[in-house]
């Protein structure tokens, strides 16, 4: 199983809670565990910003927590860890993800004749949209002309391909 990078660690983080929470990773994956005023003291990041970000990479189990009570105050410390072995999950799940939203769309693609006027604004149409416009586009009037996906067809089959290839060797 490949070993997680920092660099594929901070891409996670910036989807999950954006640069803040990269900043907040790159401190974290520096230490153990830390404390959020910890965190918030080598981040400059405001405390309730970084418990935003914090609960938000927790949610994905991109970092795990310990929780203990201070004797004096009774209040609860929470310590906050990365979970390396937790990305590489998230990872495989948003790229099943996206592949699942890619072959929905190769399907579509190949299920439907497209028309276009070929005008810069203007969409594509199926078939069908086409014959009740009577061959018009809905938009701009211009008469609609086929509109050749093959190369839509190719460029999702070969990203299709290549993640089906990436997870075949995770």
């Amino acid at each position: 199983m490949p070993m997680v990078t920092r660099d594929a660690l901070s891409k996670v983080a910036k989807i999950i809670g954006g640069e803040n929470a990269v900043k907040i990773i790159e401190v974290l994956s520096q230490n153990d565990e830390m404390t959020e005023e910890e965190i918030v003291a080598k981040t400059g990041i405001k405390i309730n910003e970084a418990r935003k970000i914090l609960y938000k990479l927790y949610e994905h189990s991109i970092v795990g927590l310990r929780r203990t009570r201070d004797k004096d105050t009774g209040w609860f410390i929470f310590y906050w860890r990365v979970q390396m072995d937790q990305v590489e999950g998230f990872i495989i799940s948003q790229k099943k993800r996206v592949l699942e939203k890619l072959e929905n769309r190769l399907e579509y693609e190949k299920d439907h004749d497209f028309y276009y006027c070929h005008t810069p604004g203007c969409r594509r149409v199926t078939f069908e949209e086409a014959t009740e416009n009577l061959f018009r586009c809905p938009v701009c009037h211009k008469p609609l002309i086929h509109y050749d996906n093959s190369k839509i067809i190719a460029a999702l089959s070969k990203k299709i391909e290549r993640i089906k290839s990436e997870l075949k060797n995770e």
